[in-house]
């Protein structure tokens, strides 16, 4: 467990999941929360990154017992499925059951004896509750959550995204809360609406290829031609279908790759992503779940996507749960990125959150902003790596020796949520606005260029894009090999036209003030 060490300050008591982690030697991902007791001193808490340290005062002690340290991580830290889920798995049922039968009734009591069975798949040996009123499992001031399902057992409406073989968290959050009320959904439909439908309809064939190009290239990959232009026809029915199942994920993967590594099913195989540092050396930065948990984990998958996608969520909230579920699942051997941002695609065009025929060219930003992307990766791959105890034998063939499912099952994908948000953000306010500007700019430009030199159209875009990929300017050796026939002067002309028409290009856009 990786949070500030605060164990060794004087007067500091662990409460809660802090304590339960550590009475039971438990190996989990660093927590958003930890929670101490102080002995002197006030309440307070401390932010420091993603992570929060609340410090209470000694009225807040539940005392020693397990249920009570878990009847406080409910009721003060919020839901931890990866802790509670090894907890259960290491002691014993009996000291729960005693727990519950004391106060059959408390709502957290109700919570924990619900979360028991729901994490292990078995009953505790109590008889079902005698109250009538149900409680909801997620408090949903402070969470995304799915629509209610009643458990009569315990007279819990679980409201839960998903179920126990994969179930990600999202919290509320203020920068969450800021980009959901600006109706980012309204913002693409006025931003579309300023242009006329020849640009739009240009526009469109242009964002496939960029998108299928930058989703390419985000991966090093170059992809040959037949490659791109199929997974460019599946873009453009990300609308239309629903892409989510497995055979539909079978599909993109063998439309993505080398036909000789296309999957037929699952993998069979362990999965890792690493690069080689130096000969017989491997640097390892992610490794994706054993081969033996990825059907069920799919499966929990699968049922996450129907019950968020029936339950009316925010589609961007959606579109982080499966689309980054998915690449840190990894099921296919290869193309698990570029399925994975397609899925972005397919979830937002699915929810009517991308206006209809319209792509957002997100890749793109994500290429353009690779150190962010890659960082937003790392804040569920980096912290993972210790807990993996894996070795590499000479082929490169990865074994895991240690049991892995739980750390990718209950992923808390909040901070990875504002993350998404900032791009898809920057894609419609930024990225879109600029290529259709461009565009608008690039006619101006081409019949400004006609009047200079009334030349071909094919040798007037030649100079445009040349120009474009020289920031203004042809080079010599184009000039000379290309455009030889044209004087001096007409070609100072036709630059400035040129770089008039790209300087005008980009709208200055004010970030919304929680970025």
């Amino acid at each position: 467990m990786k949070n500030v060490n605060f164990n060794n300050i004087i007067g500091l008591k662990p409460v809660g999941y802090s304590e339960l982690v550590r009475r039971y030697s438990l190996n989990v991902l660093p927590c958003y929360s930890q929670a101490f007791i102080v002995q002197k001193g006030r309440r307070k808490t401390v932010i420091e990154g993603y992570r929060k340290t609340e410090f209470y005062t000694t009225k807040y002690d539940p005392g020693a017992g397990l249920g009570n340290h878990l009847t406080f991580a409910l009721k003060f830290e919020g839901l931890n499925l990866e802790i509670l889920s090894l907890l259960f798995h290491v002691i014993n049922k009996k000291e729960v059951e005693l727990f519950i039968k004391k106060i059959p009734a408390g709502k957290y009591a109700r919570k924990i004896w619900f979360l028991y069975e729901f994490l292990i798949g078995k009953e505790l040996d109590i008889s079902d509750t005698k109250v009538t009123n149900y409680v909801d499992l997620l408090e949903t001031a402070k969470y995304y959550t799915a629509t209610s399902i009643p458990a009569k057992r315990q007279r819990i409406n679980n409201n839960l995204l998903g179920d126990r073989f994969f179930c990600p968290i999202i919290r509320k959050t203020g920068i969450l809360e800021s980009y959901i009320n600006l109706r980012l959904e309204e913002r693409s439909k006025e931003v579309i609406g300023r242009y006329p439908a020849d640009v739009l309809q240009r526009a469109l064939s242009y964002l496939y290829t960029k998108e299928t190009r930058s989703s390419f290239e985000i991966e090093r990959t170059e992809p040959d031609q037949r490659r791109a232009a199929r997974f460019m026809e599946l873009l453009k029915l990300a609308d239309e279908r629903e892409f989510f199942d497995k055979l539909s994920l079978l599909e993109l993967q063998q439309a993505t790759v080398d036909e000789r590594f296309a999957n037929d099913d699952f993998r069979d195989s362990q999965n890792y992503v690493g690069q080689t540092v130096s000969y017989g050396n491997e640097a390892v930065h992610f490794v994706a779940p054993k081969p033996q948990d990825i059907q069920d984990i799919m499966k929990g998958m699968f049922y996450t996507y129907d019950r968020m996608m029936s339950s009316n969520g925010h589609p961007v909230i959606i579109a982080v749960a499966i689309s980054f579920g998915f690449v840190f699942m990894h099921p296919f051997d290869d193309g698990n990125g570029r399925i994975h941002r397609f899925l972005i695609h397919n979830i937002l065009a699915k929810t009517g959150f991308t206006p209809k025929g319209l792509i957002f060219p997100v890749s793109a930003v994500m290429l353009r902003k690779i150190k962010d992307y890659d960082e937003t990766l790392e804040l569920f791959s980096k912290p993972l790596m210790p807990l993996i105890d894996f070795e590499l034998d000479s082929t490169g063939q990865m074994t895991v020796k240690n049991k892995t499912d739980v750390y990718y099952k209950y992923i808390d994908m909040t901070t990875i949520a504002e993350r998404l948000f900032g791009f898809i953000q920057e894609t419609i306010e930024i990225e879109l606005v600029s290529e259709l500007n461009f565009l608008l700019n690039y006619d101006k430009a081409k019949l400004a260029i006609r009047d200079v030199v009334d030349m071909p159209d094919r040798l007037i875009d030649l100079f445009i894009r040349l120009c474009v990929e020289g920031d203004g300017c042809l080079s010599k050796n184009k000039r000379k090999s290309l455009f030889a026939k044209l004087t001096d002067e007409e070609i100072t002309k036709m630059q400035i036209y040129v770089r008039e028409a790209i300087n005008s290009t980009s709208e200055k856009v004010t970030p919304a003030p929680f970025l």
